[in-house]
């Protein structure tokens, strides 16, 4: 039980993220309305912060973020406590999505024009995930439906 992670080790991440979202909150009184965030602005930002947490949770590209906090291989938390509540936190795409959000919001507060720029390039990249995704499927789809079509004479 000593090195379990506990409900306070969890209230812990949480204070870290509610402090900095306070943080923003508090640092940006008036920037809001001078450039708000609009409607239009969700799904951009959203496909942002998927590609933030689909390179920090699970590609090899993030594998320094995770390292000090998951056993290598296996991606299972290592340590006691904090330790491996970030583990767990770091390994989790949606945990890591709302961290990623926090900040693609926070620059685009902040920095407008950097958010808007960091913010296309990211929602690029997911855009292009999703492609590859899809062209992979259809080619997998594509060269099993030929391979079951009868022998040309």
């Amino acid at each position: 039980m000593d090195g379990e992670t506990r409900p306070v080790d969890y209230a812990a991440i949480n204070a870290v993220w509610l402090s900095l979202a306070a943080a923003l909150i508090a640092g940006s009184r008036g920037r809001a309305s001078k450039d708000p965030i609009t409607n239009r602005e969700l799904v951009p930002l959203a496909a942002a912060t998927f590609a933030i947490s689909k390179a920090v949770a699970r590609e090899r590209i993030g594998s320094w973020v995770r390292e000090p906090f998951v056993e290598a291989g296996d991606e299972k938390p290592k340590g006691g406590r904090l330790r491996q509540a970030v583990g767990e936190l770091v390994t989790c795409t949606r945990c890591v999505g709302t961290w990623s959000a926090l900040g693609v919001v926070g620059l685009r507060v902040v920095n407008p024009e950097a958010g808007r720029t960091v913010t296309m390039v990211l929602a690029s990249s997911a855009g292009n995930d999703w492609l590859q995704a899809g062209f992979k499927l259809l080619t997998e789809q594509t060269n099993l439906v030929g391979s079951k079509l009868p022998p040309k004479d």
